[in-house]
């Protein structure tokens, strides 16, 4: 079916909209039914402090169909989070799905997705996500000591035994499943490991890891490194973007970048094509001279974010008071997302780098990475540089020569997955009782090179 465009709101609004972008909504605010130490999520309770957190049907009716009417492009991405969506009920969701039905043009293709702690998720639930082909995220944080770290219950229980419980269900009712995993302090030295889990355990295929930096100032940081839970006789801290600190579960910014390659290694001689790392996927694309992820794209601004009530925040890292752009109760999501707060807001990505990013050889990768990290001084103290730039070009420089021949090979109409057998040509030349090329310090043979052509 051709797909159609829809009319014009107001022309002059929908010349400089984006004729797509990647909204979350989060139809429980920050509700959530456990209690994630490093989950600063919650603190933005603290935003609505008399509500009860639920996203009304008026506002969900408002949601989809200004979502839809928004798009110019045939493909629409409807993605809850949370908080806890789960929360919600199925009932809930099946109503989204009708609005979905209802308010779809002709050609328009939709895909639901919904990332969820996985607790909660029974035979009715998966049973519904399946029905629906709804694409659900689960965090897990690799093997149980690992998760159980900082993902538990608001009793200090861990959730892993509960997490596999749902994934279990989601596999026997053939949900389509993605992985998302935080690196944090727990974890950050065992990117192998953590690996091999989900893929060897889980039987996982789409993993995607997200970098937990969660900023403090010397006023805060005592609070910030007990976490976010709400606590008996104190005030809730509200997390906002400020402060040069970081906490004491903030993965390293250089153990960030080792923590990839250690995974890298490991995929690009045994799962290019087999299993799916956005990381890697986003990069090749970047060689490609597309930008398919906002954290690396020159510029940001496609991807705010929805509260339960119809305010919309400039990014789902932005829900403060200094980045809401309206409520789409009082203007139109598609005006929201032209407005010139957020425009402005996706061009001082770029406008805003220091000078050490603007000079450095993997800035077409890299692009300086997520604003939320921009927080400490770069080399000639300038102030703006992120956080995580020494592990960013660890990463962008070590796999350059495999993404290189990864590109080489698209462009030529072969399968990328052919660099496995140019790693292996490498590994053959390198021998078994060099250093690994991980920068582990260890010998090939006893680190990624275990299961490694010619290595044995």
């Amino acid at each position: 079916m051709e797909f159609q465009s829809p009319p014009l709101l107001d022309p002059d609004i929908a010349a400089v909209a984006p004729p797509r972008f990647h909204l979350l909504s989060k139809p429980s605010g920050s509700t959530c039914n456990i209690d994630c130490t490093y989950c600063f999520f919650l603190s933005k309770e603290a935003l609505y402090p008399d509500a009860t957190h639920r996203m009304s049907e008026a506002t969900l009716d408002a949601y989809i169909r200004q979502l839809l009417e928004s798009h110019r492009t045939p493909d629409v991405t409807v993605a809850w989070q949370g908080g806890e969506p789960t929360l919600m009920g199925v009932e809930f969701f099946r109503k989204a799905v009708a609005l979905v039905g209802k308010y779809r043009r002709p050609g328009q293709q939709i895909q639901q997705t919904f990332q969820t702690n996985g607790i909660a998720l029974d035979d009715e639930w998966c049973a519904f996500l399946k029905a629906n082909d709804i694409l659900v995220g689960l965090s897990v944080d690799g093997p149980k000591e690992m998760h159980d770290t900082y993902r538990v219950t608001r009793g200090g229980k861990g959730t892993f035994d509960l997490v596999v419980e749902g994934w279990q269900c989601l596999r026997k009712h053939g949900v389509e499943v993605n992985v998302l995993c935080t690196v944090n302090a727990a974890n950050q030295r065992q990117g192998r490991r953590v690996y091999q889990f989900f893929r060897d355990e889980l039987g996982a295929t789409w993993l995607q890891f997200i970098p937990i930096v969660e900023r403090a100032t010397a006023q805060t940081i005592h609070i910030a490194n007990q976490g976010w839970s709400e606590r008996p006789r104190e005030k809730r801290l509200l997390y906002t973007q400020t402060g040069t600190l970081v906490t004491e579960r903030s993965v390293g910014g250089g153990q960030y970048g080792q923590f990839m390659v250690d995974i890298f290694e490991e995929w690009v001689r045994h799962d290019v094509g087999r299993v799916y790392v956005q990381l890697f996927d986003v990069t090749l694309d970047a060689y490609l001279g597309r930008h398919t992820l906002c954290i690396h794209a020159p510029t940001c601004g496609y991807g705010p974010a929805l509260e339960y009530n119809g305010d919309l925040y400039a990014c789902d890292h932005f829900v403060e008071p200094g980045f809401m752009i309206g409520n789409i109760h009082e203007t139109h999501m598609q005006e929201l997302v032209a407005s010139p707060q957020q425009r402005k807001f996706g061009l001082d990505k770029r406008d805003t780098l220091t000078r050490q990013c603007q000079r450095c050889d993997v800035r077409f990768l890299c692009n300086g990475g997520c604003p939320k990290e921009r927080f400490v001084q770069s080399r000639e103290e300038e102030p703006g540089h992120n956080y995580l730039c020494e592990g960013l070009y660890r990463f962008f420089a070590h796999t350059r020569p495999a993404m290189e021949q990864m590109g080489r090979l698209y462009c030529a109409g072969s399968a990328p997955a052919e660099v496995m057998q140019w790693t292996a040509a490498q590994d053959r030349q390198r021998g078994a009782y060099a250093p690994c090329p991980c920068g582990s310090g260890r010998k090939f043979r006893f680190c990624h090179g275990a299961r490694a052509i010619g290595a044995a």
